[in-house]
């Protein structure tokens, strides 16, 4: 029987085993033996905490989307105006843990998998609505309303193309490489808008606080 209050530690080291496994072995071939031999535990404590392999790939998913929300999150704190919360995002999502070995493998593999699994693709979907749904937040401050929504649903696609393409060709578009192109696309477009509506006064921030879950699940 598990110690009292090692919940927290061992979802964490089985956590971190799965990444680990995956990275080592590929997401179909990382079998339940593995990953609690990996992090040095029963397989038997796996189904305790998880109820099976498939709950612990969840929850792994969760455990990272939950470390990108915290690497926007920071990066928020430092921001005061909306083009620099809309920055931050960009940074966040580009930070340079999300390409560690181990973590970058593990996010393709879920990618790949989440149209074969209903829990995954109900957390790709709450990530990509949050994403879209932070980045209006602060395109509605720079935008008229609508046009902010399109603009956040196409700054969305470029992050998440972009991470791809630094992911699996990193010669062709490295993480700062792709920083830059994000940031460059946001600089065009309210660059363009503001040729188009010279007369237009700036719109002010309108909402003091920022909704830092963008890639929480």
């Amino acid at each position: 029987m598990p110690k009292l209050g090692m919940e927290p530690i061992r979802r964490k080291q089985l956590i971190d085993a799965t990444v680990e496994t995956i990275h080592a072995h590929g997401f179909a071939e990382a079998t339940v033996k593995q990953i609690s031999a990996r992090a040095g535990v029963s397989s038997g404590i796996i189904h305790h905490y998880f109820g099976g392999k498939d709950a612990l790939l969840a929850a792994t998913m969760r455990a990272m989307l939950r470390d990108l929300q915290r690497a926007v999150a920071v990066r928020l704190t430092q921001a005061d105006t909306s083009r620099e919360r809309l920055e931050a995002v960009i940074d966040g999502c580009f930070s340079r843990d999300q390409f560690s070995g181990a973590v970058q493998t593990a996010w393709l593999s879920f990618w790949a998998q989440t149209p074969h699994s209903p829990a995954l693709k109900r957390l790709a979907r709450v990530y990509l609505g949050r994403l879209r749904s932070t980045l209006r937040h602060d395109l509605k401050a720079l935008l008229p309303d609508a046009e902010a929504a399109a603009a956040a649903s196409g700054l969305a696609a470029l992050i998440d193309g972009l991470w791809l393409t630094a992911a699996v060709s990193p010669e062709t578009v490295n993480p700062e490489t792709a920083r830059a192109l994000a940031r460059a696309h946001l600089s065009a477009h309210l660059a363009a808008h503001m040729a188009a509506h010279p007369v237009a006064a700036p719109r002010q921030d309108a909402v003091p606080q920022h909704d830092a879950g963008a890639c929480s699940a």
